[in-house]
């Protein structure tokens, strides 16, 4: 037991030390990125996202929204909320929607499911840091706080009824995305998540892998590849790769 435990302290910790020479490598590079992109007109960035990754090594579903600013189409950044879509399961169908744990109440003979909760809020930064007519290659970071807790209510995230623990996430990670026009595209992100969090809900396992599989519509190319004589596609076009 005290070898596998060391093993395990040794994986977090190389991780860890893998994703600060990562971020450190792009440091340099991203700042200087920064200091021309902001000299940019820039857009809107909205989108819905979620998520696909393992809680305890059971596959859930994160689900969240964005809102923020794009340069260029090579920076992005904003904030969000994210929270955990799927009904947390120890069992072994994922689809299923099995309790994380059964307490009993007052009266000894009633039983009440209690499902565990995940909601935070997140600040991100897509960087793309190479670009070419169809490929794009991206460094999206995020992090995020918020809480975690149990509630008998499947699907209730307003209130809760039992104690709440802080958990803070750290989301690095690399995006690929291949655009078959100039206004429509795929892609996919893998990301993984540390998360430090209380020992009291230390658990439940948060940290872990993360991809989600996304479609790609940009729907201001779309508009500026229609119309390139409108007076919006003059001021803000015209449509590029």
């Amino acid at each position: 037991m005290f070898i596998t435990v060391n093993l395990i302290s040794m994986k977090k910790t190389l991780l860890l030390l893998c994703a600060f020479f990562f971020a450190s490598a792009l440091k340099s590079q991203l700042l200087d990125s920064l200091r021309v992109f902001m000299q940019h007109k820039y857009n809107i960035d909205a989108r819905l996202e979620s998520k696909l990754s393992l809680i305890d090594h059971q596959l859930s579903k994160v689900t969240g929204f964005r809102v923020g600013v794009a340069f260029k189409r090579k920076l992005r950044l904003g904030g969000g909320v994210d929270w955990l879509k799927t009904d947390y399961s120890k069992g072994i169908n994922w689809l299923g929607h099995q309790p994380v744990t059964r307490e009993f109440t007052n009266n000894e003979n009633e039983v009440v499911d209690k499902y565990f909760k995940l909601m935070y809020l997140c600040f991100y930064a897509d960087f793309v840091f190479h670009k070419t007519k169809h490929w794009q290659l991206g460094v999206p970071v995020q992090i995020g706080t918020g809480a975690s807790w149990f509630d008998s209510r499947k699907g209730y995230y307003f209130g809760g009824e039992g104690p709440k623990y802080f958990v803070f996430l750290y989301e690095p990670g690399i995006s690929v995305q291949y655009k078959v026009t100039k206004w429509f595209g795929g892609g996919v992100d893998f990301c993984y998540r540390f998360a430090l969090q209380p020992k009291s809900a230390s658990h439940v396992r948060l940290s872990s892998p993360s991809y989600a599989f996304k479609l790609v519509f940009l729907l201001d190319q779309l508009f500026f590849e229609i119309l390139p004589e409108s007076q919006i596609s003059k001021d803000y076009g015209p449509a590029y790769w």
